[in-house]
């Protein structure tokens, strides 16, 4: 009873510490298994394919060097120097611009609703990945229409496609799978395998992080690790198999001509922003659990580097396969090359079905797929939830309360996913993916972030507070990026993605109508507002003058930790205090 009266009198006690991951491995495989997703394999190698090869790489790199890693390292030390989530990060740096924090999470919101349902369409092919025989290898089944033309039919009198024709795994996808309708407005049934492949995802993502770091920081030894074996696997059964090296030479002979097409670089832009995880507030989110004195400035560019490898070497198992579905089929790579969807549902498993042994590659390839998207969509969660707990401490730290916030989010992203499970779910999706976690958003936080950091808190003050934690000064190039540099090229391709807008379509035959865009536009104003929005409110409802209540919301909070020159320049004004 003594016990049970002391935690009345004393409610503070049942509050549960914010807690830190266990150790550094923990924290680099939780970030890595963020940054390193599916966009590294479907979508990177795509794009260097189409944008002049190993040319692409130009751009990459540079974009890589002035707005990738100092936006990682930026959004990384606001986190540990402020031991704060996305939102309370920016109470304590700069009150202002608590926008920002608020903007990434209404994006994040987004991305779990749509994110999970490519997991539950990975897990159902991985279900039919055990067939005896392959169901999307072959012709003849219920779904097929009298186009679809098999491919063994096609080798055995040494014919090549017919344009006319769809494959097997288009009409797989397509017909048994998605059972798509006309249109966003025929919805349709909802499609009951979908489903129950769905609600498995969410139940795995929930129990991975019911508890915080703690559950998060031990799933991720396997699920950040594992892609790579896979990873591997693929990689030398695609080198093995005939017509490899002309898919190789495709994804990387260079083609300097494309580099003259701005388009080229803002894709490369996109490409960073995105892979890299930045302009969200996630990386903050993740590294305010480390301890104060971690090394983020190593970390970031090791983490920098391995998801620039993984991209690279990811185009290397895609394009091999491909680059023998090409010479299996007597075509072009052009005629096979896909990205996003259609790589991973198509094309993959279609060059899967012409190998020996299908069955094991193809559950080779869907794991890998699974588990590069299920920490992703976990992490996402969890950057969700740590900035939610982060402003009510005292409310949802208790015991039971994290738990049953994040059984009520998922709960609510479920019900909204539903919508994308039914025949017409694949328009809605592309709307989520198109609007909700649009480019022109993250490119618009990016450079306000650099340039409120840059500007206001100051950029030499943050290499202060890197150099306090770390033991290490960053390069002055980094203050000059964030002054600068990063801001430039995030605001020029903020603009010209502005410039390029074009209403959303689907497989540039089916053109949504005018309230699906109207849709989505609120959608991407809805997060985008949250920066001006929030910051009018603030500068309304703060005491004193206009002139004063600027003054405020843009100065930094008195409880931040000491930098080791404000410590020197303290001492040197009263030695006898320190």
């Amino acid at each position: 009873m003594s016990n049970l009266q002391s935690l009345i009198n004393n409610p503070r006690k049942k509050i549960k510490k914010r807690g830190q991951w266990n150790s550094n491995i923990e924290f680099f495989l939780v970030v890595a298994g963020n940054i390193v997703g599916l966009g590294n394999v479907w979508r990177f190698p795509y794009l260097c394919y189409r944008n002049g090869g190993g040319a692409f790489l130009v751009p990459y790199v540079v974009v890589v060097v002035t707005c990738g890693i100092p936006l990682f390292l930026l959004e990384s030390a606001m986190g540990q120097y402020t031991q704060q989530a996305s939102i309370t990060c920016w109470e304590k740096l700069c009150p202002i611009a608590q926008g920002i924090g608020y903007t990434g999470i209404i994006m994040r919101v987004y991305n779990c609703m749509s994110y999970v349902i490519i997991l539950a369409w990975a897990l159902l092919y991985l279900c039919f990945s055990f067939y005896a025989k392959l169901p999307w290898a072959s012709c003849g089944h219920t779904w097929n229409t009298e186009t679809c033309e098999d491919f063994n039919a096609l080798n055995k009198y040494n014919q090549t496609i017919n344009t006319n024709s769809t494959s097997p795994a288009t009409e797989f996808w397509e017909r048994r799978v998605l059972a798509i309708s006309g249109g966003i407005e025929e919805l349709g049934s909802v499609r009951w395998e979908i489903l129950l492949c769905a609600i498995a995802m969410w139940v795995i993502c929930y129990f991975c992080i019911w508890k915080g770091v703690k559950s998060t920081g031990k799933v991720v030894y396997f699920t950040a690790t594992f892609p790579y074996v896979m990873l591997l696997v693929l990689l030398i059964r695609g080198l093995t198999l005939p017509g490899a090296l002309q898919g190789i030479v495709y994804y990387l002979k260079p083609d300097l001509t494309p580099l003259l097409d701005p388009q080229v670089w803002m894709e490369a832009v996109t490409q960073v922003i995105f892979s890299f995880g930045v302009g969200g507030g996630l990386l903050a989110s993740l590294c305010s659990y480390n301890p104060y004195n971690n090394n983020c400035y190593r970390n970031c560019f090791w983490l920098c580097l391995l998801n620039a490898a993984t991209s690279l070497v990811a185009g290397f198992a895609v394009f091999s396969v491909l680059g023998f579905m090409a010479h299996e089929y007597n075509v072009g790579i052009a005629e096979v090359a896909e990205s996003g969807p259609g790589l991973a549902f198509i094309a993959y498993p279609q060059a899967v079905a012409m190998m020996p042994l299908p069955q094991l590659w193809a559950i080779c390839f869907f794991i890998m797929i699974i588990l590069l998207g299920l920490d992703s969509q976990f992490v996402m969660m969890e950057g969700v939830i740590m900035p939610v707990i982060d402003l009510a401490p005292t409310v949802l730290r208790r015991p039971g309360r994290r738990e049953l916030l994040l059984l009520v989010f998922s709960l609510f992203c479920f019900s909204i996913s539903i919508l994308m499970i039914t025949e017409g779910g694949m328009y809605v999706l592309q709307v989520f993916d198109y609007y909700g976690m649009n480019a022109s958003s993250k490119l618009f936080l990016s450079s306000l972030q650099c340039l409120t950091m840059g500007w206001i808190f100051g950029a030499e003050r943050m290499c202060d507070a890197i150099e306090d934690m770390t033991g290490v000064r960053p390069s002055r190039f980094f203050s000059l990026c964030w002054r600068y540099l990063t801001p430039l090229v995030c605001t020029a391709s903020f603009v010209g993605s502005l410039a390029n807008y074009k209403p959303l379509t689907f497989n540039r035959t089916y053109t949504y109508p005018v309230w699906v865009n109207v849709l989505g536009w609120i959608m991407m104003l809805s997060s985008s507002l949250a920066v001006p929005v929030l910051a009018v409110y603030l500068l309304c409802t703060g005491k004193g003058s206009l002139k004063q209540r600027c003054i405020h919301l843009c100065q930094c909070a008195d409880d931040l930790p000491l930098t080791r020159k404000q410590r020197e320049e303290l001492s040197k004004l009263n030695p006898d205090a320190m």
